[in-house]
């Protein structure tokens, strides 16, 4: 079939994640020549596109070219503080990531922290990695400090670590350890929604505190709340290092379709 997805081109131009091409899409503020862009919509070569009110003119996308007609590559580690949300959807009045950080070219996150979230987050203009890292398929370890309001027992710690009912499904099994009287410490490599909370809650528990402190090697160490820093050259080789059998397509990896 000829053309590339509408939410394929914006995600590699740097404009945004495939999922949030598809809200925008799905919005009305996507624009192919002047008419309004239609769910998995394909565009070929010289078509002008509109996103959010913002030309993309012929795959150059946002300030600072890298000369190849996109942008240069942007990838941030950054501390969201609590209170601030992942979302760009005008449904969500509370300041939104990208408007919290005010960076000079287009970015987003990979993934989100829900708003009573915090801890490590990453913001770049690459499509493709953002798919890699979050497939679920690939595996990738995603680990959270998490505060709840009562005693964490064996039997939590045990029934948290082999699988929970929820949101019509039993989560992946993880590794959980104690690290205080009501803390805990939890690696996941899926990604479910408000994935941490529901589980507990399903074992008669509420969470008060939740704070991812890694993404697979990137850590969130001593950066402080609400600041942000580059991913450094040594970081983002061995990233690339451990995404290089992981695939962007729901399948996941690239060798095979673990799920």
């Amino acid at each position: 079939m000829d053309g590339m997805r509408l939410n394929k081109y914006l995600s590699e131009m740097g404009i945004c994640s495939r999922r949030e091409a598809d809200r925008l899409i799905e919005a009305g503020k996507v624009l192919v020549d002047g008419k309004q862009a239609k769910m998995g919509q394909r565009i070929t070569k010289g078509q002008k596109v509109v996103c959010d009110g913002c030309p993309v003119e012929d795959g150059k996308a946002g300030e600072g070219s890298s000369g190849n007609g996109r942008p240069p590559r942007v990838l941030l580690m950054v501390n969201k503080p609590r209170g601030i949300v992942c979302t760009t959807s005008d449904k969500d009045r509370a300041e939104n990531i990208v408007e919290f950080l005010n960076y000079p070219c287009r970015i987003y996150p990979v993934g989100r922290l829900d708003k009573d979230s915090e801890g490590l987050l990453l913001m770049t203009n690459e499509g493709d990695l953002v798919n890699r890292i979050m497939r679920a398929g690939n595996f990738h370890e995603k680990e959270y400090e998490v505060r709840v309001n009562r005693a964490v027992t064996p039997e939590f710690l045990k029934k948290m670590a082999s699988g929970v009912p929820i949101l019509d499904t039993v989560t992946r099994p993880c590794k959980v350890e104690k690290t205080g009287k009501q803390q805990f410490r939890i690696i996941l490599t899926q990604g479910l929604n408000r994935q941490i909370r529901r589980m507990c809650e399903a074992l008669g528990y509420q969470v008060t505190e939740l704070k991812r402190v890694r993404i697979m090697n990137l850590k969130l160490g001593d950066l402080k709340r609400g600041q942000y820093r580059p991913v450094t050259p040594e970081e983002e080789r061995e990233l690339r290092r451990l995404l290089k059998d992981s695939g962007n397509e729901p399948g996941g990896r690239k060798e095979k379709g673990q799920n």
